[in-house]
């Protein structure tokens, strides 16, 4: 019999309504600064505050650092494990910093607080990391033991092997992250807690003294390397966070001999080697940005060098330039291969962003040969990369957790994905875990502003659990995005 024209307009009504949509949508960026912010509070390890929001959550880690006689509560676990690794959470803290410094005038008054202790939980955990003099506590917990469990961390029995390295052992990378995040962060709080800023600030001289005396790669160290390797391995090289560390000793300082280390060491260092990359393990792209607004606001000629290699990033960024080599979906993702893709596109997004702060302020653009580039362009691109990421995609699917209707529901999470302790506050073993992990239901806890690792280069996203590349949210993923979010707030439609 055939179907009534109106019951027929209705199905075809309601199945167009389902479909992913892929257009520009009107997104409500303070609402999406809020969660991505939050996020940071379901990452928590320690004593948790009476102000915690992410109410699923409780207590964990308390006797972290007791093997070596050391307090090392506190910090933050870098993905969806219960592990606290020195390396990403010390850039995941400078880049929370870097976001208040260059963005946080358009932060709402509660969000630009609720960013201050994200940072101070971070820093407070950090410090604690270099408080013995000639060691740094670089990570806490078995990572191997880690990973075979499905473990809420508000249960972890596994081991919380304490690693560290000792002078003369060399740890130029995580020391140097280190260094970058206490003086950014001291640029944070500079005017609303100056102690705190000046204990941030001597202690990123002395962590960077340390990188700068015992140069080396801290994955090198046999000691430690089977805990490090290859999850957060240093696989590009030590040099670009000696350069990092000290340029942001700079900025934090103004310091003359750290404007010279980084004159003098550019070349040695690698920073003219041209590498389009930006992430916990490599700082190029960011170094160059950084250190061109000096060069761009203060004339300091010196540094011509790392302008050069900052406009080299950018117009291989812009597709229309006849130097363009980022790869990007066909949905416009800026894409590369390998683990957890969103991390590039919202660091390089936040990279745009700032550099086209500096250009706009000395009045200059970016020659690309062909086109020259100027701010509104950069932030253009930056639009783009944070739209797709809220819902501008083929899946029509935002992959920020809470974040509009349609988000993914089977992150790779620990805690979201097991029943809360609050729920449940029986034990939950590390093998019975695995049953949450096998399950095809939804996660039961929603952390809210997560952004997982994101679609593959086909702009495809499968919403499951186990493919760990796609749906794992880290620390790092968010971080740069509060400060390109916070731009948006202020300026939703760029020009």
């Amino acid at each position: 019999m055939p179907i009534p024209r109106t019951i027929f307009l209705i199905s075809l009504l309601l199945l167009i309504l389902r479909l992913p949509r892929f257009e520009s949508a009107n997104h409500d960026y303070s609402d999406a600064l809020s969660k991505c912010i939050l996020f940071f509070e379901g990452q928590r390890s320690g004593f948790l505050p009476n102000g915690q929001r992410i109410s699923w959550r409780a207590n964990s880690g308390l006797s972290d650092g007791w093997q070596r006689s050391v307090d090392l509560t506190g910090g933050y676990y870098d993905a969806g494990d219960n592990i606290k690794f020195g390396f990403p959470m010390a850039f995941t803290t400078t880049m929370l910093a870097w976001s208040v410094i260059e963005f946080g005038d358009s932060m709402p008054a509660g969000e630009l607080r609720n960013t201050m202790v994200a940072i101070r939980w971070a820093t407070d955990y950090l410090l604690k990391t270099v408080s013995q003099p000639g060691r740094i506590f670089v990570q806490v917990g078995d990572p191997i033991i880690d990973h075979n469990c499905w473990e809420r961390p508000e249960d972890m029995d596994t081991a919380r092997t304490v690693y560290a390295v000792e002078a003369p052992n060399p740890a130029s990378d995580v020391a140097g992250e280190t260094a970058a995040a206490f003086a950014a962060s001291s640029m944070a709080f500079r005017s609303s807690d100056p102690g705190y800023s000046e204990t941030l600030l001597r202690n990123a001289v002395s962590v960077f003294q340390y990188a700068d005396n015992y140069r080396g790669a801290y994955s090198d160290n046999a000691d430690i390397r089977d805990g490090v390797c290859p999850f957060y391995c240093d696989f590009d090289g030590y040099q670009d966070e000696l350069l990092w560390g000290a340029a942001w000793l700079r900025r934090a300082s103004q310091d003359d001999s750290y404007l010279s280390y980084i004159e003098n060491n550019g070349k040695t260092l690698g920073a003219e080697d041209n590498i389009n990359e930006f992430g916990w393990d490599n700082k190029h792209a960011g170094l160059n940005v950084l250190v061109s607004k000096e060069f761009l606001e203060g004339n300091m000629y010196s540094l011509q060098s790392y302008k050069a290699s900052a406009d080299s990033f950018m117009c291989t960024l812009i597709p229309e330039s006849s130097s363009s080599h980022i790869e990007y979906t066909p949905g416009g993702l800026i894409y590369k291969p390998g683990g957890s893709n969103l991390q590039h596109a919202t660091s390089i997004a936040f990279l745009l962003l700032s550099y086209a702060n500096y250009l706009a302020r000395s009045g200059q653009s970016v020659n690309c040969g062909n086109i020259s580039i100027g701010p509104s362009s950069l932030r253009q691109q930056a639009k783009r990369q944070i739209d797709y990421i809220l819902g501008d995609n083929p899946m029509g699917m935002s992959y920020m957790v809470g974040y509009s209707n349609y988000f993914p529901q089977r992150i790779h999470h620990r805690g979201s994905s097991l029943p809360s302790i609050k729920d449940h506050p029986e034990f939950i073993a590390c093998k019975e875990g695995s049953a949450y992990f096998n399950s095809s239901n939804p996660n039961p806890n929603i952390l809210v502003g997560a952004v997982v690792g994101g679609p593959g280069d086909d702009d495809s996203y499968e919403d499951d659990r186990d493919d760990f590349r796609k749906s794992e949210p880290t620390t790092y993923i968010n971080a740069p995005l509060v400060g390109a979010l916070a731009y948006f707030v202020a300026n939703p439609n760029p020009s």
